[in-house]
């Protein structure tokens, strides 16, 4: 079995973290060969030449792909389809944007959110929030599949494949790139940082929301929020952990002031080590947490943050 994964690349620069956690789920399936699809992908295409488990590298250098518009990615994919059995991606929103314009060319199926590899055509992947596993059998000639990588470790970088220049497949013209607004931040990124600290309703306000940043700050992490705290307009939308935001899985977990919905546990609790702080005793996040302190946020938060000091 030929499995092709297209590599996360964010700026002209892999993303060893998600892209390495793709791999070892997809080096399960058979030889794994990564796309690096970008403007000037050659040093994002030696980073993933380093990856265990990866058997060859292609590096796609044209502009048409420097913005990941998911059109022309498609087209790429496609036009390379024909040596593999397995196309592969991390599901990213970039991931979610592509596999399915390349399942829909290659008239098959895409399964999505993939948590587990039980044989190279049956998979498991969570529904329900989370509340239930689907094992998934697929009769297609090519598996089309996104991994959910919170639940894989990242490939170490101890190997050294081969790296291959492709042909552009050229530009369909059916969208364009316009701007990228992105925040910039000093914290980690929230879906690769292993220490987050996320605030919900209980926060009470956008300024209240700086003694989770304090918080964060003080322990290295990344700064979360459910989602009532977005839709409350405390916390920006990059920031949501949950079914309909990001899927995280760090090591470590604070969740000040989240009640925990089954959606927003859907987006943490494959987390390490969660701990919560709720005044509500009954709140459904305790029964998640390895660790639950019953306390006001706002006397507890601020005592922490002069503990750290």
């Amino acid at each position: 079995m030929a499995v092709l994964l297209l590599a996360e690349i964010n700026g002209g620069e892999l993303s060893a973290d998600q892209t390495g956690k793709a791999v070892t789920a997809a080096k399960s399936l058979g030889d794994v060969t990564v796309l690096c699809a970008s403007a000037g992908c050659a040093d994002a295409a030696a980073a993933a030449a380093k990856l265990d488990g990866v058997a060859a590298v292609l590096c796609a250098d044209d502009a048409a792909y420097g913005n990941g518009l998911a059109e022309p990615i498609a087209d790429l994919i496609v036009s390379l389809a024909g040596d593999f059995d397995h196309i592969v991606a991390p599901a990213t929103s970039n991931g979610k944007n592509i596999l399915p314009r390349v399942a829909a060319l290659l008239d098959v199926m895409v399964i999505s959110d993939v948590t587990g590899i039980v044989s190279a055509d049956t998979f498991e992947r969570p529904i329900y929030a989370g509340n239930a596993v689907q094992t998934v059998q697929s009769a297609d000639a090519k598996k089309v599949i996104s991994i959910r990588t919170s639940g894989f470790d990242a490939a170490a970088e101890t190997g050294s494949a081969s790296v291959t220049s492709v042909d552009a497949a050229g530009d369909p013209g059916l969208s364009s790139w316009v701007e990228d607004k992105v925040q910039a931040s000093d914290r980690p990124e929230l879906t690769s940082a292993k220490v987050i600290v996320s605030g919900g309703r209980g926060v009470g306000s956008e300024e209240n929301f700086a003694i989770i940043e304090q918080l964060a700050d003080k322990l290295g992490a990344a700064v979360g929020a459910s989602r009532a705290a977005v839709d409350s307009g405390f916390a920006p939308n990059d920031w949501q952990v949950g079914q309909t935001g990001k899927v995280v899985a760090p090591e470590l977990y604070i969740a000040i002031g989240i009640s925990g919905a089954i959606q927003h546990l859907a987006g943490m609790k494959d987390s390490k080590v969660i701990v919560a702080i709720n005044k509500d005793e009954e709140a459904p996040i305790f029964q998640v947490a390895d660790y639950g302190l019953v306390a006001d946020l706002f006397d507890a938060v601020p005592a922490l943050n002069d503990a750290l000091g």
